[in-house]
């Protein structure tokens, strides 16, 4: 299971995803591309389930 964590870079909130505790580089994005992330998630899905 992954790490969801928050932050903030130059005021601005952050979602984190680390693999594991010792992830040495977490996936971090802001709002902005949060929604870009939930407008396209099933191409997103079918890109990562593709071989």
């Amino acid at each position: 299971m992954s790490i969801v964590e928050y932050g903030e870079y130059k005021g601005n909130k952050l979602l984190i995803l680390k693999r594991d505790e010792n992830d040495k580089f977490p996936f971090s994005f802001g709002k902005g591309k949060a929604r870009l992330i939930t407008e396209n998630f099933e191409a997103i899905k079918k890109f990562a389930e593709e071989e």
